[in-house]
């Protein structure tokens, strides 16, 4: 009998490709003996001092606010309110395609119960140090030059997989036990091909 695998995940909830992740680790769990544990990280801090594309800096600018919120209901509230919120989150985001960060803040509480004046994170950087502590935790894993999502498995950490398609059943099992047979290598960097599609949720 296969060991249980640990599986660390950092995301920030505006990326859709970490979105997709997440679901796809999410139909894992049903066919794998996973644990899994959530943690922020944020594509603006990453993004933080670079230069950037007008529209994108402006994208980063406004997009604090959500994994700011999720940080500051860990401190209060404990990590296993991660998992709740972010999903929540998500499905505003990626389904309902909402772009107003505040209406996603707030119904995103509502839905899983946590306290509204939380959205008020949203706008200060009282928490930054706990996020960034969370997102350096995921970044030191891989190196700068990635994006979301940050996954490890048993430790072993790699910047995907990248997929605009959910799979599910033995499919995402497969997939699980491709990307972390790949990433046991320690010599193994890379495997990539151009991206013809955005992620697509239905």
């Amino acid at each position: 009998m296969a060991e249980r695998k640990h599986v660390d995940f950092w995301f920030d909830p505006i990326c859709p490709f970490a979105w997709a992740t997440s679901r796809w680790i999410k139909e894992v769990q049903k066919v794998r003996d996973i644990d899994v544990t959530w943690h922020v990280m944020s594509l603006s801090m990453l993004n933080d001092g670079r230069e950037l594309p007008a529209d994108y800096r402006e994208k980063m600018d406004r997009s604090w606010g959500p994994v700011r919120v999720i940080t500051k209901a860990i401190a209060d509230h404990g990590a296993s309110v991660t998992d709740g919120l972010y999903t929540a989150m998500g499905e505003l985001f990626h389904h309902e395609q909402l772009e107003d960060r505040a209406e996603v803040i707030a119904r995103a509480l509502e839905q899983v119960g946590l306290p509204a004046e939380l959205a008020e994170a949203a706008d200060t950087d009282a928490y930054d140090a706990k996020l960034r502590e969370s997102h350096e935790a995921g970044i030191s894993k891989v190196g700068q030059d990635v994006g979301t999502p940050i996954v490890a498995v048993d430790g072993v950490a790699f910047f995907g997989p990248v997929i605009t398609r959910v799979p599910t059943g033995e499919d995402a099992g497969r997939l699980f036990d491709a990307s972390a047979e790949l990433a046991s290598f320690p010599y193994f960097f890379e495997l990539k091909r151009t991206r013809t599609e955005s992620p697509t949720f239905e």
